[in-house]
């Protein structure tokens, strides 16, 4: 099954659900508000548009409320957001990308290190 187009929006709410499931609308509300300040039809509308995308499946609590938890995981929608922005903006070329990102990412020695050892290991895969 492919994964799910997901809008930065609704990423937002996948990464409430990702943390911690299964959860009520309220309470994925309740999570979200202080950083996004978006209202309950709000975040309802995310979680409607994510189960018909089935990114969610729902279920109920012993109270019999709806809950929302991912159908998907995270680490699949991201080299999917991944090979669609290399696609999309380096016409699926990884050497133009990680030279971009190797000029202008403030990386600091450790990193270059476990990038080096990360392209080492390529080489010999």
């Amino acid at each position: 099954m492919p994964t799910p187009d997901i809008s930065e929006s609704e990423w937002t709410v996948m990464e409430a659900l990702w943390e911690s499931a299964p959860q009520t609308a309220s309470e994925v509300t309740k999570t979200l508000k202080p950083t996004t300040k978006w209202a309950e039809n709000t975040v309802r509308t995310l979680l409607t548009r994510l189960v018909e995308k089935a990114a969610l499946k729902t279920g109920e609590n012993p109270s019999g409320t709806r809950t929302y938890q991912p159908a998907v995981k995270r680490e699949d929608c991201v080299r999917a957001e991944s090979d669609s922005f290399l696609q999309r903006v380096f016409q699926g070329a990884a050497k133009p990308l990680l030279v971009h990102f190797a000029q202008n990412s403030k990386l600091t020695p450790d990193e270059v290190k476990e990038l080096k050892k990360l392209l080492d290991q390529s080489l010999k895969s």
